[in-house]
């Protein structure tokens, strides 16, 4: 504990040292940042206020674009205001504040999105049973357990680094704090507890996103007894919920998967499943689905009035 107390605030190195180069991603990630907010909670406030989207998979998409408007609130704030000052540092406390929501609300998005495909696998495989099966009550009850899973996966991330010894350097190669940045900057062998971490990062990651390749690989071989129009409804609401998948766990299976260590690429991957990727999730799922789109418009034309 001693130990660990001799470092009480970390430096980030950012995304890069060029003065000309923070300038210039100050403005990119600002527009990111405001743009991500705007498109998740456009779809939060017409999955709330729409009468006309009252399905299980609104009720899920909703939440999944509120986790998203957070889940980038924690990282690109920090990240934007860093680029304006020389010296980018995050007290000790700070820094597993931020671990913590950011494995919190990241874990509680990779469950949501289990969540969601067993919704389709229900809606599509088995419609006649999907009004019971998927009932209010048991759409807030996965919702409470995709959080209660993401609570339980960011305590573990806090514990073990909590408990490690801080005693000498404490610049992070980053721009936020994670776990593999830190245990390089630990005063103690880190081995056993990377392993423990690659575990429960990375082979949860892999674990999840094979289910739900299968999940919905399953869906796309039921598709062959549905009608043309049934087909064309159902890839387009699929192909979404797929490209989202794909978005938000390649990125993490390359950096998790791998033993504690960190690559130059590292941050770049980072910037694409952290700001970019709660970006695209708004068009992605508003742009193929036309209930949504019909949605957003009568909400509009109901505020001209």
């Amino acid at each position: 504990m001693e130990q660990r107390n001799n470092v009480t605030e970390f430096v980030l190195l950012g995304l890069t040292q060029s003065l000309q180069g923070q300038k210039i991603l100050f403005v990119v990630f600002l527009f990111i940042y405001i743009v991500t907010l705007a498109g998740n909670l456009l779809i939060v406030v017409t999955v709330l206020f729409s009468s006309t989207l009252g399905a299980p998979m609104y009720f899920f998409l909703g939440y999944l674009s509120f986790i998203d408007a957070v889940y980038s609130t924690i990282v690109t704030p920090n990240m934007i205001t860093d680029f304006l000052h020389e010296k980018k540092t995050i007290y000790f406390k700070a820094c597993l504040s931020q671990l913590f929501l950011e494995h919190l609300f990241g874990g509680a998005e990779i469950l949501v999105l289990v969540v969601m495909a067993y919704d389709r696998y229900v809606a599509i495989c088995k419609p006649l049973h999907y009004l019971t099966t998927m009932n209010q009550r048991v759409c807030v009850l996965l919702l409470l357990l995709a959080w209660l899973g993401g609570f339980l996966h960011a305590v573990v991330q806090l514990l073990f680094v909590y408990n490690l010894p801080f005693c000498g350097p404490n610049v992070i190669d980053h721009f936020m704090c994670d776990v593999f940045p830190l245990l390089k900057l630990t005063c103690t062998d880190t081995y056993i507890i990377g392993l423990i971490m690659v575990a429960n990062d990375g082979g949860i990651c892999v674990v999840i996103f094979v289910l739900l390749l299968i999940s919905y690989g399953s869906i796309l071989y039921s598709l062959r007894n549905h009608s043309q129009e049934g087909r064309r409804k159902a890839l387009s609401t699929c192909g979404s919920h797929i490209t989202v998948v794909v978005l938000f766990f390649v990125p993490c299976i390359f950096i998790y998967v791998r033993p504690s260590s960190t690559l130059p690429i590292d941050k770049s991957l980072t910037v694409f499943y952290t700001i970019i990727t709660p970006m695209l999730n708004p068009l992605i799922y508003t742009l193929r689905n036309s209930e949504m789109k019909s949605a957003m418009k009568k909400l509009w034309a109901r505020k001209r009035k």
